[in-house]
C-alpha cells in the first residue's frame, strides 16, 4: 500500500482533534473562569531510505545526506492558555476574581481542587460554597495580633445597681479564732402595764428583679479584601476577621488535568502546590490579588478560534484529497492489467 494513505489518515486523525479542541474553545467562550486550549502537532517517525555518509578521508568523495520519507503526522499535546481573562463587573459580593497567578482552591471533604472559577456563595450553614457544592478552602483567623493583643473588641464589665444577685459565691476563711469583744448586758423590757414584753426583731425584704442576659451580636454584613480576608461587621459595632481565602500556586500550571465544573486537579507533572493568602510572594511567585464583585471571564478569543476552525477544516479536507488521489492511483495501477 502507499505511504500515502497512511499519512493522509493521520492527517485527518490530527485534524479532527484540533476540530474537536477548537469547538470546545468556542463552546466556553462564555464560560466563567475557563481557559482556552491548544493542539500542538509534530511529525511522526520517518523510514530511512538512504543514511548519511561522511565525506572521504582522502577528499575524493564529499558526503551524503540522509534520504527519509515521512509517515504523517501525529498529536504531540493539547496545551492550556493560562493568561487573565478580561474583568466582569457583578456587583455580588461573594463573586471573586483573581488577578495573577494562582488559583482557588475548593474541596469536598477528601479531595482538593483548584479553579479560576469565583462565582461563589453562602449556604444555609454560613459555608462559602462554589456552584457544585464544594467548600471554598481558606484559613481560620487568629485572635490575638503579633504583640499577644486580642483582636476581638473590648466590652465593658456591666454590674446590677440594684444589687440583684446574680452568683453565690462560697469562700472559707481560715484565720485565727478571735474572742468575741464584751458587750452590754442584756436588757429586760416591760409593758405599760408592767409585764415583761419580748421585743420582736421583724426583717423586711424587698422583691429583686432578676438580671437580664448579654444579647450575642449578630452578623449584619462582611466584605472581603484583597488579600482574602473576610471581615464581619456585627450589630454591636464591632468589626472582626472571620477567615481568609487560601489562593494555590502551582510550580507547573501546564501539568494540572481538568476535572470538569472548571477545575483542576494535581498530576505526577504539576509538580508541587504552595497555599498562601492572595498578594504574597511564595517560591513560584506572587500570588494573585482578589476582587471582590467581579468574575474572570473565559480567555477564548474568537478571532482566534474562528482562523483555527478554517485551518482545522482546511487540513481534514487536504489529508482527505491525499486519500482519494492515493485510491485513484491504486486504481490506475489496477487498470493497467486490464
Amino acid at each position: 500500500m502507499l505511504r500515502s494513505l497512511f499519512a493522509g489518515i493521520s492527517g485527518l486523525r490530527v485534524n479532527q482533534t484540533m476540530l474537536d479542541v477548537t469547538g470546545n474553545n468556542i463552546a466556553n467562550a462564555n464560560t466563567v473562569g475557563f481557559k482556552s486550549s491548544q493542539t500542538v502537532f509534530s511529525d511522526t517517525l520517518s523510514q530511512m531510505l538512504t543514511a548519511a555518509s561522511a565525506p572521504a578521508s582522502n577528499g575524493s568523495l564529499g558526503g551524503t545526506n540522509a534520504i527519509q520519507i515521512g509517515l504523517g503526522t501525529q498529536l504531540a499535546a493539547v496545551k492550556t492558555n493560562f493568561t487573565q481573562g478580561a474583568n466582569e463587573t457583578t456587583g455580588v459580593p461573594t463573586d471573586m476574581m483573581l488577578s495573577g497567578d494562582g488559583f482557588f482552591v475548593v474541596g469536598d471533604g477528601s479531595n482538593k481542587y483548584l479553579t479560576r472559577a469565583g462565582a461563589f456563595s453562602f449556604d444555609q450553614d454560613g459555608n462559602l460554597t462554589a456552584p457544585d457544592g464544594k467548600l471554598v478552602q481558606g484559613y481560620a483567623v487568629t485572635g490575638y495580633a503579633a504583640d499577644g493583643t486580642p483582636t476581638y473588641g473590648k466590652k465593658p464589665a456591666t454590674t446590677d445597681t440594684t444589687g440583684t444577685g446574680l452568683e453565690t459565691i462560697t469562700q472559707q476563711m481560715n484565720d485565727a479564732v478571735v474572742a468575741p469583744a464584751t458587750k452590754s448586758a442584756l436588757q429586760k423590757y416591760f409593758d405599760t402595764k408592767g409585764a415583761a414584753a419580748t421585743p420582736a426583731v421583724v426583717y423586711s425584704t424587698t422583691p429583686g428583679t432578676p438580671a437580664g442576659s448579654v444579647a450575642y451580636p449578630s452578623l449584619q454584613s462582611y466584605e472581603i479584601g484583597s488579600d482574602g480576608t473576610i471581615t464581619g461587621t456585627y450589630s454591636s459595632g464591632d468589626k472582626l476577621a472571620i477567615g481568609k481565602i487560601a489562593v494555590a500556586n502551582v510550580q507547573n500550571p501546564q501539568g494540572l488535568e481538568k476535572s470538569g465544573d472548571s477545575e483542576y486537579v494535581a498530576s505526577a507533572n504539576s509538580g508541587l502546590i504552595e497555599y498562601a493568602a492572595a498578594g504574597e510572594v511564595t517560591d513560584y511567585g506572587q500570588n494573585a490579588k482578589i476582587t471582590t464583585g467581579a468574575l474572570e471571564m473565559s480567555n477564548v478569543d474568537l478571532s482566534t478560534e474562528f482562523t483555527n476552525l478554517i485551518l482545522a477544516q482546511r487540513g481534514f479536507e487536504a489529508s482527505s484529497k491525499i486519500i482519494t488521489t492515493s485510491d485513484q492511483i491504486l486504481d490506475d495501477l489496477i487498470n493497467m492489467k486490464r
